[in-house]
């Protein structure tokens, strides 16, 4: 999201979850995106702009428009570390589940959604890895430039790209 909206995309985003020791450059969230299944009178206002959308709520999206998902995948074991370690710095608790079986879930969480996407003329996505940031921040600025139209600024958005920010690695 960072690099989207450093490229010169707008995020549609309410500004309710501020930036803390987990995220110092915020979340980019929008609360309502959490309704989509019930509330999906704000999509049309977004068009044209970036919004945040966790991969289980991708099918919620209305199917009468077309779209351009930039899919992120990451480490499943750098997930569950950073969710862990998130809960533990806002003195929370989470589920019960092991993180082998977390992570089996989510691995069938996103298979059915790439399904889900696969079988929608409408959706394009592209698929980009966590990982591939880190290492060439270039490239996948370049990538997200050509698949959202070619207008954005890819020097900004390589530049939003702090590699220090990456501390919940996988070992």
């Amino acid at each position: 999201m960072q690099m989207i909206v450093a490229g010169g995309i707008a995020p549609v985003t309410d500004d309710l979850r501020a930036p803390d020791a987990d995220n110092p450059r915020g979340y980019y969230e929008f609360e309502r995106v959490k309704n989509l299944r019930t509330d999906k009178a704000w999509v049309d206002e977004a068009q044209g702009k970036v919004v945040k959308v966790i991969h289980m709520l991708v099918p919620e999206l209305p199917d009468d428009r077309a779209y351009r998902v930039v899919f992120l995948e990451r480490d499943l074991h750098e997930v569950v570390k950073s969710q862990s370690t998130m809960l533990t710095r806002n003195a929370k608790t989470g589920g019960a589940l092991p993180p082998e079986r977390l992570m089996a879930i989510y691995e069938q969480q996103l298979k059915h959604v790439h399904a889900w996407l696969a079988a929608r003329s409408n959706f394009r996505v592209l698929l980009l890895r966590h990982a591939d940031f880190m290492r060439d921040a270039a490239a996948q600025a370049k990538a997200m430039h050509d698949f959202l139209g070619g207008e954005l600024d890819v020097a900004a958005m390589t530049a939003a790209v702090d590699p220090s920010l990456h501390r919940n690695k996988a070992q």
